[in-house]
């Protein structure tokens, strides 16, 4: 697979941002410490850097699409001051349960399904068995595992979640730092 390039797929909150659950303002926004250097380390190793999140807030009518657009917008001018920066945002406003006229809806793009990461491939020439997804929850990594990716769990400590990833294969990190220096150590 010769041209294509090698990315590093990030989920954005509890990887990227402090959690605080449907991060979508501005002023909400807060870098998990080391995240900033961390995807700098990323630029500067040759990968794409590639956000891929779930923001059912969407569906469920908190928030909208072009809130989050300018949150993204905030993180690029912040990452900016950092020399760092996402290459790429994928974006699953869905939920099973919620959507626009009230009954919700499958889809193929909300981890754990590994729908924004092949849409990203394709869309940026990728190879996904080069690349490594990086996320705070199982659903995550089962949608790396499922684009064919190497996996990071990052943030889950001790727990079944670690357990159940280490399981499958995946990495366990404290944070993403320590899943840069991982995937520094695995690069295929």
């Amino acid at each position: 697979m010769t041209g294509l390039r090698k990315a590093v797929f990030l989920d954005r909150d509890g990887v990227i941002n402090v959690d605080k659950g449907y991060v979508h303002r501005v002023e909400d926004f807060q870098f998990l410490p080391g995240a900033p250097e961390a995807i700098g380390l990323l630029n500067e190793a040759g990968y794409l850097v590639i956000v891929v999140t779930n923001q059912s807030g969407v569906a469920r009518g908190f928030y909208s699409l072009e809130d989050v657009r300018r949150l993204h917008d905030h993180v690029d001018v912040e990452l900016a001051r950092y020399g760092s920066r996402i290459d790429a945002y994928y974006v699953c406003p869905h939920h099973p349960d919620h959507g626009p006229d009230g009954r919700g809806g499958e889809c193929l793009c909300r981890k754990p399904l590994p729908g924004m990461l092949l849409e990203a491939a394709a869309d940026l020439s990728v190879d996904l068995s080069r690349s490594f997804m990086v996320g705070d929850k199982l659903g995550d990594v089962e949608a790396g595992l499922a684009a064919g990716c190497f996996t990071v769990l990052v943030g889950s400590g001790e727990g079944e979640a670690a357990r159940e990833a280490q399981r499958r294969g995946a990495a366990v990190c404290r944070d993403l730092m320590e899943a840069v220096a991982v995937i520094a150590g695995a690069a295929p």
